[in-house]
């Protein structure tokens, strides 16, 4: 049965079927590692580092990460609903974290506030999602459902939103210029403005 030891670095390993629900973690450091069909539903991870590692078909529903560093991870099909993503060690310098989520869901997460230039969305699930004042400039948000998702003062120029669904994205109260839309999708821009559209 593999463990998790407080205070250690791993490197280059692959975690397989771990349970650590509620499980509490201080200064772990993981490089490089791959993590399959975990579930670390509810567990914190306090003033660890994840640099360069991969989860694969995990649960990290309601895991806390205070202070603890993220950069170059990528989840696939994974679920990580309700994390507060701003707990979390982003360094100034790290415009780009080179975070990826592929066929994931994020429902009740929260992005606010955070520079997080580069992030990829792709065919994820982002419902009641917070990403008021954050940068998220240059991202790719691709085949995504944004329903009831937030943004407010959001940088968003140069994002590529397509086919994605169900945003409501005020465009006078966010930064939009050169996002790309799917042209029936980017009818939902207009009805922040407060027009009528007629056949």
């Amino acid at each position: 049965m593999q463990k998790i030891q407080d205070g250690e670095c791993y490197v280059e390993q692959t975690f397989s079927r771990l349970s650590c629900i509620e499980g509490d973690f201080s200064g772990v450091e993981f490089e490089d590692c791959t993590f399959e069909h975990c579930d670390f539903s509810g567990s914190t991870f306090a003033r660890g580092k994840f640099i360069d590692c991969t989860f694969k078909h995990c649960n990290l529903s309601l895991m806390k990460v205070p202070s603890t560093r993220w950069f170059g991870v990528e989840f696939i099909e994974c679920k990580l609903v309700g994390v507060d993503w701003t707990k979390a060690d982003w360094p100034a310098f790290h415009l780009d974290s080179e975070l990826r989520f592929k066929h994931c869901i994020l429902n009740d997460a929260s992005f606010f506030g955070l520079t997080l230039q580069g992030l990829r969305l792709d065919e994820c699930k982002c419902h009641e999602v917070d990403f008021r004042e954050g940068d998220f400039s240059h991202s790719f948000m691709t085949h995504c459902d944004f329903t009831n998702s937030v943004f407010m003062r959001t940088n968003l120029q140069s994002v590529d939103f397509t086919e994605s669904e169900n945003f409501n994205i005020h465009v006078l109260e966010n930064k939009i210029d050169n996002a790309t839309f799917s042209r029936f999708a980017a009818l939902n821009l207009l009805y922040s403005l407060n027009i009528e559209l007629v056949d």
